[in-house]
């Protein structure tokens, strides 16, 4: 039986601390989380969406490149985060940001890792009413997210443990689901595998093939940034730095090439069904239904499911959203628990930041995220890999591989705020100019470039900033 020293310990999990040696994992066993927050609906969704851009050659093409990108980035930033067993947020006080300049991570990573946990609450609500061929009220929408809401919390408070094993069991059963969802769509739809994977852009209007490779590229990174910012999360409990690199490769080719695809499949198979579906059930007039099947495809991803495989497909969409808002939760929490305790040193334990997390996530919602998922995600990809370039531009160029001295913490990391901050605005500045579309590629250069001139002949370390104890900038945990 744990005592409640034990217990507090436990749901604190070494939040703004050290992962002692004894409790890392296995890249095996870290990778169960990394490949289950990347295989939600919100994926699915943007899995269909980029092959109706850009066509599915082009959008399978995007989808490796990204994945080889996306799995890089992570490996690079959570082998930084493994090596001194702390979170990513933390972790950026001594590599890029300093000990308040971390505030900018926390930010920046809060804001992503909440916007999914948002997003996914929403497609799941909807999912919901679709089900069961409810409406909109507010009633429903009070007392579903706030099951979800209560949920997420209860299974996020008891630490990583408890996460890993939601995060496994559920996501071999979502794997088994899927398949299934992938066999209806390509084999019971009446739609060949031939013609799905060979079908060209569906959205007219977006300009020729190179604009349309750019505009998916730019919306596959978003998620690709995110999720090399949750591995550094993860490995922080890694033994060696192999595992790091099983666990982020693991993850990004879960999201990036098996989930995109099926997504892809899901909703062009599944679109005559979804057609024949809303007419049937008196949701749609024949003259109506083929539009109100392509809203469906843009807002609605868990409705497919349904259509296709009622109860077993209601089961999938659940199997696979627990698991991601489970982690999602986590990794906010620790973004916040950084946030607060880097602004003014208030730490009133990880389980207030899981609540509070969970609450902005509801009030995300009520300004209507899901709307705005195009171009949140294209900022979200700039931001997030701005704030993974700064600590890989520190550990491995500045600092060459060697460790942070703890005793020696800047307030602040004067070269480092300044190139996240710049490389965002000019990142995004040139996007929306067309100067350049590739923002997050933009932001990456910038900041890898900048970054070390600065740091080593501007804003040499102890610039236009204090020192601060090591007491302050870390608690520290023995083994």
């Amino acid at each position: 039986m744990a005592t409640r020293g034990n217990l507090a310990e436990v749901v604190e999990d070494h939040a703004l601390g050290r992962v002692p040696e004894a409790q890392r994992k296995s890249g095996w066993a870290l990778s169960w989380m990394a490949m289950g927050i990347a295989t939600t609906l919100v994926q699915l969704l943007i899995g269909s969406y980029v092959a109706a851009v850009a066509g599915m050659g082009w959008a399978i093409a995007a989808d490796v490149f990204v994945a080889l990108f996306g799995g890089t980035l992570g490996w690079m930033v959570a082998l930084i985060s493994r090596q001194e067993g702390l979170s990513s947020t933390v972790t950026s006080r001594f590599y890029g940001l300093g000990a308040r300049g971390s505030v900018i991570a926390s930010v920046i990573f809060g804001f992503m890792i909440l916007g999914f946990l948002a997003l996914e609450n929403s497609l799941l609500y909807y999912g919901t009413l679709f089900a069961f061929g409810w409406h909109n009220t507010l009633l429903l929408r009070i007392v579903i997210f706030g099951i979800l809401t209560i949920g997420w919390i209860l299974l996020t408070t008891f630490g990583v443990n408890l996460v890993l094993r939601v995060a496994s069991y559920l996501m071999v059963a979502f794997l088994i689901l899927l398949a299934y969802m992938f066999y209806r769509s390509g084999f019971t739809s009446g739609v060949a595998f031939v013609t799905i994977f060979t079908h060209g852009a569906l959205i007219p209007g977006l300009g020729g093939a190179w604009q349309r490779f750019a505009d998916v590229l730019v919306t596959l990174a978003g998620s690709a940034g995110a999720l090399a910012l949750c591995d550094a999360d993860y490995a922080r409990y890694a033994r060696t730095p192999k595992d790091v690199i099983i666990m982020a490769y693991a993850g990004s080719f879960m999201m990036d090439i098996v989930i995109m695809i099926a997504g892809a499949v899901i909703v062009f198979g599944g679109m005559g069904p979804a057609v024949h579906y809303l007419i049937s059930h008196h949701m749609a007039t024949p003259a109506k239904a083929a539009a109100a099947a392509n809203a469906l495809a843009a807002n609605n991803t868990g409705a497919f499911f349904i259509i296709l495989s009622a109860v077993i497909g209601f089961i999938l969409m659940y199997a696979a959203q627990v698991k991601a808002q489970v982690l999602n939760t986590y990794s906010g929490s620790l973004a916040l628990t950084n946030l607060f305790d880097a602004l003014g040193k208030w730490r009133p334990g990880r389980f207030a930041m899981v609540i509070l997390g969970n609450i902005i996530a509801l009030l995300m919602i009520a300004g209507g995220i899901l709307g705005l998922i195009d171009s949140w995600l294209n900022i979200l990809g700039i931001m997030t890999t701005a704030f993974a370039a700064v600590m890989i531009a520190d550990y491995y160029i500045v600092r060459r591989r060697t460790l942070a001295d703890h005793s020696q913490v800047e307030a602040v990391n004067v070269a480092g705020v300044v190139s996240v901050v710049v490389a965002v605005v000019l990142a995004a500045v040139l996007e929306s100019l067309h100067v350049f579309p590739l923002g997050f590629l933009t932001s990456l250069i910038i900041v890898l470039i900048a970054y070390p001139l600065l740091r080593l002949y501007v804003f040499k370390p102890g610039t236009m900033t204090s020192m601060v104890d090591a007491a302050l900038a870390i608690q520290e945990v023995e083994g």
